[in-house]
């Protein structure tokens, strides 16, 4: 049966290149890269989340609500019709992260999320984090709207489980051909060069890091991949002629967008 269930409080930083290449080396004294980093800089993680027609659950996020809830179905790498993905509930309460997911295959997501039955139990799937997440999809009426891929390295502290620290760069996303099975390809959402550093953890910020964190000047800037999308396909969305210019006094006497 494939579950996990994680309790983590979760903290982003957005970094540079050169930033990254200097934690990378230094973090080698303190951890381990992930199982998937040890033949390869980098693997692809790859999302499809799911949102009400008017996008109600990333519209109440971005809002930083004491509790905030999502539904995705991730997959490392891009699968096929046979691999394994991850339905994944996500939740927060009070900067609490609580995930928990089961296994299944792409097209048995697919039928779940667009008819809310649950599927025929197989081995690799858990009957209990199945059933909240059909109550999710009927409480909300939830449908695919964003594909959200990105490149990550990983680190873990050896003997230490609630600590993880991970590296996400290339992101990609789109609206259409909304399955995993099409692979990596959509519009970036970050600059060149730019890393999302996020640190897991269940616990406090080890001394060792806060230090580390100190020494490269790397401060908390809260990111969320699919509110990013999200706020960009509104931008993307507003036709030109509506949008409206109005004199703004600067020094330079040019009328710029309100």
């Amino acid at each position: 049966m494939a579950i996990e269930v994680f309790n983590r409080h979760e903290k982003e930083y957005i970094i540079d290149s050169g930033t990254y290449e200097k934690l990378k080396l230094r973090l080698s004294d303190y951890m381990e890269p992930d199982e998937y980093n040890r033949q390869q800089e980098t693997y692809s993680v790859c999302n499809i989340y799911y949102d009400t027609d008017d996008s109600y659950l990333i519209r109440t996020s971005i809002k930083k609500p004491v509790y905030k809830e999502k539904l995705r179905l991730r997959s490392y790498g891009t699968p096929s019709a046979e691999s394994q993905v991850y339905m994944e509930i996500k939740k927060k309460f009070r900067g609490l992260v609580n995930k928990r997911r089961s296994a299944m295959k792409p097209h048995e997501a697919y039928e779940f999320v667009r008819t809310a039955e649950l599927p025929d139990m197989q081995p690799y799937m858990n009957r209990q984090v199945l059933g909240e997440v059909q109550y999710i999809i009927e409480r909300y009426q939830l449908k695919p709207m964003s594909y959200v891929s990105y490149e990550r390295r990983a680190y873990f502290e050896e003997g230490n489980s609630d600590l993880r620290i991970s590296f996400d760069t290339a992101i990609t996303t789109r609206r259409t051909d909304l399955r995993l099975e099409s692979g990596v390809y959509g519009e970036s959402q970050l600059k060149p060069g730019r890393w999302v550093m996020e640190i897991k953890t269940a616990q406090s910020i080890p001394v060792w890091l806060t230090r580390l964190l100190s020494e490269y000047s790397v401060y908390s800037s809260s990111y969320s991949k699919y509110g990013s999308e999200y706020k960009n396909s509104l931008t993307q969305n507003v036709p030109e002629e509506s949008i409206i210019y109005v004199p703004v006094p600067n020094h330079s006497g040019i009328n710029l967008p309100a």
